[in-house]
């Protein structure tokens, strides 16, 4: 990829204003990168709040109301209804339109928008950003600023979709983020041990400990240390978002999650049978991953894991 100049859309429709979409929003209009943005959202409420909010100029309740006109869409919803919304775009999009989609799982977008017909242009894109919090109050401008954005491009080979790659690439650093290129495949895998699993074993211990019925819930509250306390951070994500993303990426995840059953067996030997050697090593295997992910910029040292005492909000990777 070339292209380094910011790219700059004339018209940018937005499905889906939610935490992404309205971040996206936001980053497009703090550097410019768009005359005119339509926000495209089923709840009319939704739509209202984001226009309150200065977030979109037009609002749009369908997709073809929506979309005729931009020469960027953002499909910014969970991805259990991609297929439907390229079932959409193929009637209604203009030619030449540049696609993205910031959904978590690849492999179910790269093969909806396969379908698409060769004048538009989808480069499925995931923004590894996020919070717990949803809704068009949630974003902010800076969200993606020095994350990772993962492309997995199409198996095309036209000289117009590669330089659609290299603009979507180009938008993406101009929003702040560094941008990577992979296969979907690969990347769902990848996910599947960065963010699905954890998010899986948040929603589980959080169920988990509101069934220990000789734990009062009160007491769960008031005691919750900061391991707990993160745990719940994570598990407060929309629910319909990661619903949609292990329905998607079930098969990386079950992966995943044998090799995961595999390491608990091992630690809950090592705890029945007093076994201290094989624990230490597996907390010092912790300590220097940890220690990796500081060095790469991706968090910091500073205590309360680099987030404000006085609060607990910050980045969750998606």
């Amino acid at each position: 990829m070339t292209n380094q100049t910011p790219p700059h859309f004339n018209c940018t429709a937005i499905i889906g204003i939610g935490l992404i979409g309205s971040s996206l929003a936001l980053a497009l209009r703090e550097r410019g990168l768009a005359n005119k943005i339509i926000g495209i959202d089923q709840d009319a409420d939704v739509l209202a709040r984001a226009t309150a909010l200065n977030l979109i100029d037009d609002a749009a309740p369908s997709l073809k109301a929506g979309v005729s006109d931009a020469d960027l869409i953002i499909v910014a919803t969970p991805v259990g209804v991609i297929g439907e919304i390229v079932v959409g775009l193929r009637e209604h999009a203009r030619d030449g339109a540049v696609i993205i989609d910031a959904g978590s799982v690849k492999g179910v977008v790269a093969t909806a928008a396969a379908t698409l017909p060769e004048r538009l242009f989808f480069v499925p894109s995931h923004p590894v950003s996020g919070t717990e919090q949803s809704g068009p109050e949630a974003g902010f401008a800076t969200l993606f600023e020095e994350r990772w954005c993962i492309l997995t491009p199409l198996e095309r080979t036209d000289e117009a979709y590669r330089g659609a790659v290299d603009k979507v690439a180009a938008f993406w650093r101009a929003v702040g983020a560094d941008v990577d290129i992979m296969d979907a495949e690969h990347h769902d895998l990848a996910l599947a041990v960065t963010s699905h699993l954890p998010h899986l074993i948040a929603f589980t211990l959080v169920g988990a400990a509101d069934d220990v019925e000789s734990v009062a819930a009160g007491e769960v509250v008031k005691y919750s240390a900061g391991g707990f306390r993160d745990f719940t951070r994570i598990a407060a994500s929309d629910p319909v978002m990661w619903r949609d993303v292990f329905l998607n990426n079930r098969e990386a995840v079950l992966e995943v999650l044998g090799r995961f059953s595999e390491e608990l067996a091992v630690m809950q030997r090592a705890i029945r049978w007093g076994d201290g050697k094989a624990l230490h090593a597996a907390f010092a295997r912790g300590q220097v991953l940890r220690h990796a992910i500081v060095e790469a910029g991706q968090e910091t040292a500073s205590p309360n894991f680099g987030r404000d005492v006085k609060s607990d909000e910050g980045p969750e990777q998606t």
